[in-house]
């Protein structure tokens, strides 16, 4: 792997990327695609998969001369074709040795914090085995009050939950132009954004939606991707058909539209702490704990002397120093009921404790702010 390259890498495939612009899925397509992502995972990459496609799969197979405009027609489209779509997945990276999942989400496991945390947990947990996750919303149970909506929205979610360096939105346009270019033959390609704030006037060049075998144009991807870039993850709006476009984009290569990070993966979590309201509670630890917090290291139970307030695992919690003075806030990783049974062992006595662990730290140095 060259140093300097994205490491962990979203690649969101859209409905009209899969069918190639037809009515119905592309095989070839989805051959030449896999084995790009197939690739760079045997490059050592991270590799997750947003992919659309089960309705359309779905309505293929029973024939649906179109996409129903019902939510109930579509959720049952996507439950005939989520499984069809999930086996052709599997084929495909089969055929080089790697495993896929599937993981369906809905905008509440993304909004509280604790399904937050797991939804993180399993996702990383694939990743170190070399699984490649492929992610799509739930539809076949999502009301409209915990739908995401659209999967340019929800790769954008996926992206800041396991911090990823790229994020690929593979579209049927090579990317955002200062027009419509199927309208106006003078719209021009715009090949990075870098300002902080997207010019209005790229938002009303984005449009509207797209085709009618999609749920979203280039205006949610625009949305999705600013989304994306203000966790700390670069964007790439490119076309699906231009050859070898993933292994491209993943070496560096300036294609389609790049939207550059407003912020570090870091800074943006550590914003989040900040930001967090009144901490649900605190923690009282050693002067060797304090020593090693302002060290840049993790906080582990052996550390810890108190417990105070009632919290869950995912809260932001205040460190306090033997004086009682905060030195640092973080995310826990234990809710205080089990941290009180643990507070002042060593990290390789939590499973026998508790009967579970959720890592050896407390509180992890990336997920800490020191004050």
């Amino acid at each position: 792997m060259t140093p300097g390259l994205p490491i962990r890498i979203v690649v969101k495939l859209g409905t009209s990327t899969l069918t190639a612009g037809t009515p119905n899925l592309s095989a070839p397509r989805l051959v030449e695609l896999v084995r790009q992502m197939a690739a760079l995972r045997t490059d050592g990459r991270d590799v997750l998969v947003v992919s659309s496609g089960a309705i359309a799969v779905g309505r293929e197979r029973l024939h649906f001369p179109q996409l129903p405009a019902e939510i109930p027609a579509k959720q049952m489209l996507a439950a005939v074709g989520q499984p069809r779509l999930m086996s052709l997945y599997e084929q495909l990276f089969g055929l080089y040795g790697l495993t896929v999942a599937q993981v369906l989400l809905t905008r509440a496991d993304l909004a509280d914090r604790r399904r937050y945390l797991n939804s993180r947990n399993t996702l990383s947990a694939l990743l170190a085995h070399g699984v490649i996750p492929i992610v799509n919303e739930n539809d076949t149970v999502a009301t409209e009050e915990i739908r995401v909506g659209d999967n340019d929205t929800l790769s954008a979610f996926v992206a800041n939950l396991i911090e990823a360096d790229l994020l690929i939105l593979l579209t049927d346009q090579p990317g955002l132009f200062t027009a419509d270019p199927r309208l106006d033959p003078t719209a021009i390609l715009v090949e990075e954004i870098s300002n902080p704030e997207i010019p209005e006037a790229l938002w009303a060049a984005a449009g509207g939606s797209g085709n009618r075998l999609g749920t979203g144009g280039m205006y949610t991807k625009l949305q999705a991707a600013d989304l994306a870039r203000r966790s700390g993850t670069t964007v790439v709006i490119a076309h699906g058909s231009d050859p070898d476009v993933i292994l491209r984009l993943a070496a560096g290569e300036i294609l389609g539209t790049r939207l550059q990070p407003t912020v570090s993966a870091l800074e943006s979590r550590k914003r989040y702490i900040l930001a967090a309201g009144r901490a649900a509670g605190s923690v009282q630890v050693d002067d060797g704990a304090a020593n090693a917090l302002r060290g840049g290291g993790s906080l582990l139970p052996v550390g810890i002397r108190q417990v105070s307030g009632n919290f869950e695992r995912g809260d932001t919690v205040r460190v306090l120093d033997p004086a009682g003075r905060q030195i640092a806030r973080g995310l826990v990783n234990y809710a205080s009921i089990d941290l009180q049974r643990i507070c002042g062992v060593k990290s390789e006595a939590i499973t026998q404790i508790l009967g579970f662990d959720y890592g050896a730290e407390v509180i992890h140095r990336n997920n800490m702010v020191l004050l």
